[in-house]
């Protein structure tokens, strides 16, 4: 761990970066480990919520650069639980995937909550009635969605990840399962992007060495 950690300095200290990347200051270890589903892909998970306006605002920056996603790097979204009245606007998202609609209704919720104000993030009957007219569907099966045997499981490891990482608020990006990064660490949402890829870099050196 300590190895990595020297790697980054090293390699961050000769980078051209609007912010210099520090160790404990724009990018931390997380607390515990965080299972990766693949050994041979660089895992970035975003911890956002719904209720958030520095999610919202991160969104746009990480839908560019995972519009470019390298091979070696995958990349999925889970909503953060830090707090009760967050569950059932992780339970939306969760619903968005169970539907097959995260690509086509996630950022029209975003602007739902925070751009047009016409939306509660912790409101069920407003976000199931939403979902089913915005995405076209039948109301039962968003209902399902949001009821799903799985849910429970998919909420209780939300909640563990946040409490894993060690982080604190959201957005909050985790690379690899080892080290975090987000746009309040960094001073703005570019920098996370930038603090994010060089992170990446180090760690697929250090993948290539073993």
């Amino acid at each position: 761990m300590k190895k990595i950690i020297l790697m980054l300095l090293v390699s961050f200290s000769t980078a051209l970066l609007a912010v210099e990347p520090k160790s404990g200051v724009n990018f931390k270890t997380t607390k515990n480990i965080i299972p990766t589903e693949s050994k041979d892909k660089i895992e970035v998970i975003e911890l956002f919520w719904y209720g958030c306006i520095h999610c919202f605002n991160m969104d746009p920056y990480l839908d560019k650069w995972a519009d470019n996603l390298p091979k070696d790097v995958t990349f999925k979204r889970i909503p953060a639980i830090p707090r009760k009245d967050w569950i059932e606007s992780a339970k939306a998202y969760y619903a968005l995937e169970t539907l097959g609609v995260v690509n086509k209704l996630h950022e029209k919720l975003f602007d739902a909550i925070h751009k047009e104000k016409s939306l509660k993030h912790n409101d069920t009957r407003a976000l199931i009635k939403w979902i089913t007219v915005n995405g076209k569907l039948d109301k039962k099966d968003v209902e399902s969605a949001f009821n799903s045997f799985s849910m429970k499981a998919k909420l209780s490891r939300s909640y563990k990840i946040f409490k894993s990482a060690g982080a604190t608020g959201v957005p909050t990006m985790i690379i690899d399962g080892k080290y975090f990064t987000s746009s309040t660490m960094a001073g703005s949402e570019q920098n996370a992007i930038d603090i994010m890829n060089f992170i990446i870099k180090n760690v697929r050196n250090d993948k290539s060495k073993k």
